[in-house]
């Protein structure tokens, strides 16, 4: 896979976080010490990078994605007991709507760190 490395790297800080600090915490105390964690190593991102959501070329609304790390890898964060459909969903989307090749969908509420490397399969880096 392409990104693994990469993904790699950013699994291995939110392991870091999680084991710190456990579950329970908001999402934004994830986030702060997600983002600590991934500067520590030395990976560039943008937090909380407000992007424009198009239909037909028209701007319909904006979000704001958790991370944006090196260019490529949108990171959503969540503070659940269980990640679910919804979840999944939401970041797939997102993946499609900024033209992303991968991303990850991070759980910081459950006993133990959960996450899901989510693929834009319409992305070029993706079609094999």
């Amino acid at each position: 896979m392409k990104y693994g490395d990469l993904t790699g790297r950013i699994i291995g800080c939110a392991m870091k976080v999680h084991s710190f600090l456990g579950s329970g915490f908001p999402e934004k105390i994830y986030q702060k010490a997600l983002g600590i964690e991934m500067s520590l190593e030395y990976l560039s991102y943008h937090e909380e990078m407000t992007m424009i959501i198009y239909y037909r070329d028209t701007k319909i609304g904006t979000r704001r994605v958790d991370f944006f790390v090196e260019d490529n890898i949108m990171v959503e964060l969540k503070a659940v007991i269980e990640l679910n459909d919804i979840h999944l969903a939401q970041a797939i989307n997102y993946l499609e709507a900024y033209k992303l090749p991968v991303g990850l969908l991070i759980n910081f509420g459950s006993r133990s760190l959960t996450f899901k490397r989510v693929y834009n399969t319409k992305h070029p880096d993706n079609k094999n």
